[in-house]
């Protein structure tokens, strides 16, 4: 049997998003830890009658990498 790959896309997203989640229930912590990296200030476009901005910063914690595992464990059993 074939597996989809957006399958397993949304399984990664979803276990960024679960781990990003405990990780900022836990504050201090070494879940918690990690780095974020991005625009710290939103970069603006404003030619008048159009203002476009643009922003974004990813943070990567220890639970979110614990999350990325799991889902690819949970994706290669089922």
């Amino acid at each position: 049997m074939r597996k989809n790959k957006w399958a397993c896309f949304l399984m990664i997203l979803a276990g960024i998003v679960i781990g990003g989640f405990i990780g900022s229930l836990f504050p201090g912590t070494w879940l918690d830890f990690g780095q974020t990296f991005g625009l710290v200030e939103p970069a603006v476009f404003d030619i008048g009658i159009l203002c476009i901005t643009f922003a974004l910063t990813i943070r990567i914690s220890i639970a979110s990498i614990i999350g990325i595992a799991i889902a690819i464990m949970i994706y290669r059993i089922l």
